[in-house]
């Protein structure tokens, strides 16, 4: 048994506007394998994923892309 430490990181997410927005990013977010946390700011436009271990930029591009929005490329 291992005593790891959650990985948090913080991604930019585009073309968010609302809170239904923000739902659908949490949603999939939420959904990835490990994910423990996600906190969505709207007015900043970042998700902050706080995970088991760290999560590839694929597979949360992927998750955001499901939602409807874009992950900025210098946010991943």
């Amino acid at each position: 048994m291992t005593d790891q430490q959650p990985v948090t990181r913080a991604y930019a997410v585009t073309g968010m506007t609302c809170a239904h927005c923000v739902r659908a990013v949490t949603d999939e977010l939420s959904a990835l394998p490990g994910v423990r946390q996600v906190q969505v700011d709207l007015a900043s436009g970042t998700a902050t994923v706080t995970s088991d271990n760290p999560l590839s930029d694929e597979s949360v591009r992927a998750a955001v892309d499901e939602a409807g929005y874009v992950l900025d490329a210098g946010g991943a």
